[in-house]
């Protein structure tokens, strides 16, 4: 079949200050007509320039300089701006990573979608909307017909996506460029949206170029993968062969380095040292040998040339032979979990949280966000307690009120026994210390304006803790801890990439040597490879210190790794508790089955069974939640006693608990002294 995209020998430079930084170098891709593609790599490997390029939307500073980029037979790259006007948008369109910033907030979603309709084929404003709910019904809009007249701020994350899928998809292009289009979404709308991308590609013989640093996003979802590595080709080959049979170390790398519910959860991840290559400086040798294990003097004085078979293609002087070797988790007995000593460093009980609306000239109330709602649990010492459940559902608010930056409505946060939530307490500076924070987006949670070494000096500052040569050597050990360099003090934020901001948010937490560290979604926007130095830092540091942890994200294979303790929150509720194995392994509520079914998996043929597995429907509003079982709306086990009846927390073995009418397995009875004891 011939190719409907053939880039060639693609090269693209960005100019700097001083010189030109060449993101993508050499590069060569086919796409066949209805076959969508896989490009994956870290941050800086130029799969997004490569995406652009095809576009014909780089930056002011970037150019193609070399190479061609063919569609349909012809070259986008020698095309004037006004040629290339009508070919965007036509016939390649592109799904951009940040959905918020590409709407115009100040337009209707209806006529941003018929606006390409409108500038490309002249039709009339009736058309062009007609045509904008047709493809909200393709891309499985709830209320298609009310969404034509709302604004961007209006909806969901998710919903945002399928918008700019729509818009996309408003004249039918042969070719949809998706960059990263599932990055920070829940898992649940995560699968829905790659569902959507396959379902259209079938029905409109569409080709897709999938742009991703998840290996699990792509598995099962693409027909072949190209993986980029400093702006170069590193592997091609069919999905297939590229997960059970990678020849480049590299590929190896980034398959290891993501945690996987299929493997030990306390099994170190294997994270890829160093940092990808200055593509500002002339690089004659392999542009993966300072981080590969398995380099020789020849990588490092010579350039590997692409080689193998017809349909895989690696660049690799010593190529590797599939996979690491994983462990496969060992069946673990409660019995043996529920004899494990515990010391309690925090508990929550009853904890609600309401957020007032307000409207009219005097802001009276007319309603509440019900946040959290009646929520109970424990926090061990040592240990690192899971908050699980797709957004909107409470576990970043039960987080802040952890470490007092928010007020509880009604409730109790205990810590070493005693209130912090009462109102009128007021924390001393040593209560303060002892609970921590790390965002979740570093780079908006530290000063620009201050170097790291005042960013870390700051909480010992304030804290009065040692003179200006301790806090000194403070900030020293806190960089060491981390894995930064030291003179990582005396350079600003801005000038560190994602991973090395989250160590600078780190360090910051454990300044003041806190005992209880809340961590929000601390990995949800970062290379796997990245993702695996940081968890794999957090878990060493726990020993080390014998920190607690309250891990709040939304991706189930993190929490797992990181977890001995898991609570599934759904809309302001726990749904389930209990140890993470029993939780992962046999859970109990239908929720969190759902939850565990769309997790993106490494594994073409298991990613392939699940495809279509999914918890349906829309979250519910906080404001007005479902009466009885908050899930009902969305459970394919409710019955009429759902929709009257509150479910409640029972017990299903004596570290597990949930609460179902119809639960996936059978409640047990315990003794009093059993159940007092996992409460």
């Amino acid at each position: 079949m011939s190719a409907l995209l053939t880039v060639k020998n693609l090269k693209v430079q960005f100019a700097t200050r001083n010189t030109f930084a060449t993101a993508v170098d050499d590069f060569s891709l086919t796409i066949a007509p209805g076959e969508c593609v896989g490009l994956v790599g870290e941050s800086g490997c130029g799969k997004t320039t490569t995406g652009l390029a095809i576009m014909r939307l780089l930056p002011g500073n970037g150019h193609i300089v070399a190479g061609s980029v063919e569609l349909d037979g012809v070259d986008l790259a020698s095309l004037s701006e006004k040629a290339m006007q009508s070919k965007r948008g036509n016939d390649v369109a592109l799904i951009p990573q940040d959905p918020m910033s590409s709407l115009n907030p100040t337009m209707k979603i209806g006529r941003q979608i018929g606006e390409g309709l409108r500038i490309h084929r002249g039709v009339s404003d009736d058309e062009a909307r007609k045509r904008a709910l047709e493809v909200l019904e393709m891309v499985e809009m709830p209320r298609p017909a009310e969404r034509l007249d709302q604004y961007p701020f209006e909806l969901s994350g998710g919903l945002r996506q399928r918008v700019i899928i729509a818009m996309g998809l408003t004249c039918s292009p042969k070719l949809l460029i998706a960059d990263e289009p599932t990055t920070a979404l829940d898992v649940t709308i995560q699968a829905q949206i790659l569902d959507i991308l396959d379902n259209l590609r079938q029905e409109l013989k569409m080709s897709i170029l999938l742009i991703t640093h998840n290996m699990g996003v792509i598995a099962g979802r693409t027909d072949r993968v190209v993986v980029m590595y400093g702006g170069r080709k590193a592997e091609e080959s069919p999905t297939d062969d590229l997960f059970h049979d990678m020849r480049h170390p590299y590929t190896q790398a980034l398959l290891a380095s993501m945690p996987s519910l299929e493997t030990a959860s306390k099994q170190k991840l294997t994270s890829i040292a160093g940092m990808p290559p200055d593509l500002s400086k002339i690089i004659v040798a392999c542009r993966f040998a300072p981080r590969c294990r398995y380099a020789t003097d020849k990588c490092r004085e010579q350039d590997p040339p692409l080689t193998g078979t017809e349909t895989h293609t690696f660049a690799c002087f010593h190529p590797v032979d599939g996979p690491l070797e994983t462990v496969v988790v060992a069946p673990v007995t409660i019995a043996a979990a529920a004899t494990r000593e515990h010391h309690e460093l925090a508990r929550v009980e009853h904890l609600v949280k309401e957020f007032p609306i307000k409207a009219g000239l005097v802001r009276h109330k007319v309603g509440a966000v019900h946040a959290v709602s009646d929520v109970s649990f424990i926090i061990n010492e040592g240990e690192t307690f899971g908050l699980v459940g797709e957004s909107g559902c409470g576990k970043t608010t039960i987080g802040r009120m952890l470490v007092g930056l928010e007020h509880v409505t009604s409730g109790s946060v205990y810590f070493d026994d005693k209130v912090v939530s009462a109102k009128g307490y007021h924390p001393t500076k040593a209560d303060r210390r002892n609970r921590q924070m790390m965002f979740q987006d570093p780079y908006s949670s530290l000063n620009p304006r201050m170097k790291v070494g005042q960013i870390l000096g700051e909480p010992l500052l304030v804290q009065h803790e040692g003179s200006r040569a301790q806090q000194s050597a403070r900030v020293d050990e806190l960089l060491d801890a981390v894995g930064l360099d030291r003179l990582a003090a005396d350079r600003y934020p801005h000038e560190f990439s994602g991973g090395q901001r989250q160590r600078i948010g780190f360090a910051r937490a454990l300044a003041l040597n806190p005992r209880l560290i809340v961590a929000d979604e601390p990995v949800s926007a970062l290379d796997v490879s990245v993702q695996a130095q940081i968890l794999n830092l957090m878990k060493d540091l726990q020993r080390e210190h014998n920190l607690s942890y309250v891990m709040v994200s939304h991706e189930l294979a993190v929490v797992y790794y990181m977890a001995d303790t898991i609570a599934v929150m759904y809309l302001g509720k726990i749904v389930e508790i209990g140890d993470a194995e029993s939780v992962f392994r046999s859970p109990a509520h239908p929720y969190t089955q759902g939850l565990l079914d769309v997790v993106p998996v490494p594994n073409p043929v298991e990613a392939r069974r699940r495809r279509g597995l999914q918890v349906t429907g829309e979250l519910p509003s906080p404001v007005n939640p479902p009466s009885g079982c908050r899930f009902r709306t969305r459970c394919p086990k409710a019955q009429e006693i759902c929709a009257v009846e509150e479910p409640l927390l029972e017990p299903f073995s004596a570290t597990q608990q949930a609460a179902c009418h119809f639960p996936m397995k059978t409640p047990v009875r315990l003794s009093s002294s059993s159940s007092s004891s996992s409460a």
